[in-house]
């Protein structure tokens, strides 16, 4: 039986699937000995021992301690970074669209500016600042300045994604709004930017992944007590298990964007259904309110 011709690419003959059959499995040989290599490695230096790993098992304090206050804080802190940064880089993005040259140039010149500043250099900026020019507690400043610089350069990322989205629709959907007599925000609020949010919500959420793991140079330059900060006091306390900790560390973090990414994947989904599903008329009562007022359409 033959294979059925496609489109994009010719289907491999016999000759090619070989070929491919065998570099997989020289690929997978040569993993697996890449493996077994850190994996000897770490038992001749005596990281594999059940003593480094049975804290993590058997004590529950180094959760108490360690892992739970250092999570919360890496949670808050993405969180509020990303609460801010989300309608502040879709304002930013709007702005960039704007017909006017100067609200243009400036929401550019923004985007521009922050995007382009390592957000390491934006977080201690903003501790110093907060420090020179505020009287926020010590304790706390760290927590201002991480989120500041997520802020900062996060929404400039966002601004990005969200006018490339924007401009990806098709120009129909504006010279429909505008047939209908609705003013320019109208069609950005009630018409592009609700298309725009499926088709940009996998870069929204690539970028909120970041979010969550550039809480940890707050750590190493800030004294900021979150997530990969806690492992330094944890490996000094329980006999020097250093990759331990990083492992633990590392399985957290994959959870954590593990499950906003499922989270935001199910969010598209239920979004691309709900538009299909939806069959609604407008009706001309409902156009009437949408339209300007002085240029409602004809309904006689």
């Amino acid at each position: 039986m033959k294979d059925k011709p496609t489109v994009l690419y010719d289907v491999p003959g016999p000759r090619a699937r070989r070929r491919n059959l065998l570099w997989t499995l020289l690929f997978l040989v040569g993993l697996a000995a890449v493996v077994w290599w850190v994996v000897a490695s770490l038992a001749d230096k005596n990281q594999l021992e059940w003593s480094k790993w049975a804290p993590f098992f058997t004590d529950p304090r180094v959760w108490e301690t360690y892992i739970l206050p250092a999570l919360k804080n890496t949670v808050i802190a993405a969180a509020l970074a990303m609460v801010i940064a989300l309608p502040l880089g879709a304002l930013l993005g709007i702005l960039r669209l704007s017909d006017h040259r100067a609200v243009r140039g400036a929401a550019g010149t923004v985007v521009e500016f922050f995007r382009a500043i390592p957000v390491l250099i934006l977080m201690l900026f903003a501790n110093a600042a907060y420090s020179e020019f505020t009287d926020i507690s010590p304790d706390t400043r760290p927590l201002y300045a991480v989120v500041t610089g997520l802020v900062l350069y996060n929404a400039s990322v966002l601004a990005e994604v969200v006018r490339a989205g924007i401009l990806a629709l098709p120009a129909g959907q504006t010279d429909a709004a505008k047939a209908i007599g609705m003013r320019k925000g109208q069609i950005m609020l009630s018409v592009l930017l609700p298309q725009a949010v499926t088709a940009m919500l996998p870069a929204l959420v690539s970028q909120l992944v970041v979010i969550v793991k550039d809480t940890a140079l707050g750590g190493a330059m800030l004294g900021f007590s979150e997530l990969l900060a806690s492992v330094r006091p944890m490996s000094a306390n329980y006999g020097a298990n250093t990759i331990a900790c990083f492992t633990v560390v590392a399985v957290i973090f994959v959870i954590l964007n593990f499950a906003l990414t499922t989270f935001a994947s199910w969010l598209e989904r239920r979004l691309r259904r709900g538009r299909k599903s939806t069959g609604a008329v407008v009706g001309a009562g409902a156009v009437e309110d949408l339209a300007t007022p002085g240029e409602r359409p004809d309904t006689r």
